[in-house]
C-alpha cells in the first residue's frame, strides 16, 4: 500500500493549523505585525500570541481578520476546531477532557477551589501560577481552562451539580476586586437554571470526601465515570462498584449541604464581606 501523500506538509493540530493559518496569510500579505495591528485596531502583541499558537484570541478579532484577509469563515472555523482541541491541556488530563465534553451531565464536590468551569481568568492565573506555571505555559493554560467554560453555555449545556466545600469561598485570592469577581461569577452561576449550587459548611463536620475533589460523569449510553483529584494526582475511575462507593458518599455529602437558595445566600454574604474598591 502506498504511503499517504501530505496535501499540504502543514499541521495537523487544530491549533498549530490555526496559528500557521494566521502566519501564511499575514506573510502572504507582506505585512508586518504592527502594520496589522494598526489596521485592524488590535494589539500587536495579541496578534503575535495568536500566531504563536500560545493565545487563541476572541471570536470578535478572528472575524476581523477573517474580513480582512478575504476569508469569509474560514478563520472563525479553525478558531473554533482549535477551541475544542484537548491538545493544549496537560497530557494526564485529556482522556477526562474528551469525555467531559460528550458528558449528560455533571457532578462535581469541590474541597479547596471553585471547579475550573467556573473560575474566573483572573481565579485561574493566581491558582495556576501558585502551581508553578509562568509566562507562555501560564497563559495557555489559563486560555485552556476558559475555553472549558463553554461547556456550561448554550442550549446544549448539559446539567451541573457542583458542592462547594466552604474553605472554597474562605480561600481568597490577593486582589480583592478578583476575588469579588469570583464570587458575582458564582451568584450568577447560581442562578441559572441547568446548575444547581450548594455550598457545604464548616458545621456540617466531618465527612467522607474531606481531602478528596471528585467529579462525576455521567454519559450518554446511561454509564458513570468518576475522576478523583488532590494535591499530587488525578485518577479516572470505570470501574462500577467503585463509581458506585463514591456516588454514596457524594450522596451523603449533598445532604449535609445547604440547599441551593440558602446557598446562594451563603455566597452573596461572602461577596459583602470583601472590600470594595476606594472611589477616587
Amino acid at each position: 500500500m502506498p504511503a499517504r501523500r501530505v496535501v499540504t506538509g502543514r499541521s495537523q493540530q487544530p491549533r498549530k493549523r490555526f496559528a500557521e493559518e494566521l502566519r501564511l496569510l499575514r506573510n502572504g500579505r507582506g505585512e508586518s505585525l504592527r502594520e496589522l495591528a494598526e489596521h485592524l485596531g488590535w494589539d500587536a502583541s495579541t496578534l503575535g500570541k495568536m500566531e504563536s499558537g500560545t493565545n487563541l484570541g476572541s471570536p470578535e478579532v478572528v472575524e476581523a481578520l477573517d474580513t480582512h484577509y478575504g476569508t469569509p469563515g474560514l478563520l472563525l472555523a479553525l478558531w473554533e476546531v482549535a477551541m475544542g482541541d484537548n491538545s493544549q491541556f496537560k497530557e494526564q488530563y485529556r482522556r477526562y477532557m474528551d469525555l467531559e465534553a460528550e458528558a449528560a451531565s455533571l457532578w462535581h464536590y469541590a474541597v479547596s477551589a471553585p471547579p475550573g468551569l467556573l473560575q474566573t481568568p483572573a481565579y485561574a492565573r493566581e491558582a495556576l501560577s501558585a502551581g508553578g506555571l509562568l509566562g507562555e505555559e501560564l497563559d495557555q493554560q489559563v486560555e485552556a481552562r476558559m475555553g472549558r467554560r463553554k461547556l456550561l453555555e448554550g442550549n446544549t449545556a448539559p446539567p451541573f451539580r457542583v458542592i462547594l466545600s466552604e474553605a472554597v469561598l474562605r480561600t481568597q485570592l490577593s486582589n480583592p476586586q478578583d476575588w469579588r469577581e469570583q464570587l458575582e461569577h458564582l451568584v450568577e452561576a447560581s442562578e441559572r437554571p441547568d446548575l444547581r449550587l450548594q455550598v457545604l459548611p464548616f458545621s456540617a463536620g466531618p465527612h467522607g470526601l474531606m481531602n478528596t475533589a471528585v467529579k462525576f460523569l455521567r454519559m450518554p449510553d446511561g454509564t458513570t465515570l468518576a475522576y478523583t483529584e488532590n494535591d499530587v494526582r488525578g485518577e479516572l475511575i470505570e470501574e462500577s462498584s467503585r463509581v458506585e462507593r463514591l456516588q454514596r458518599t457524594y450522596d451523603a455529602v449533598r445532604d449535609l449541604a445547604l440547599p441551593p437558595v440558602e446557598s446562594r445566600k451563603f455566597v452573596t454574604r461572602m461577596l459583602e464581606e470583601v472590600p470594595c474598591e476606594p472611589l477616587t
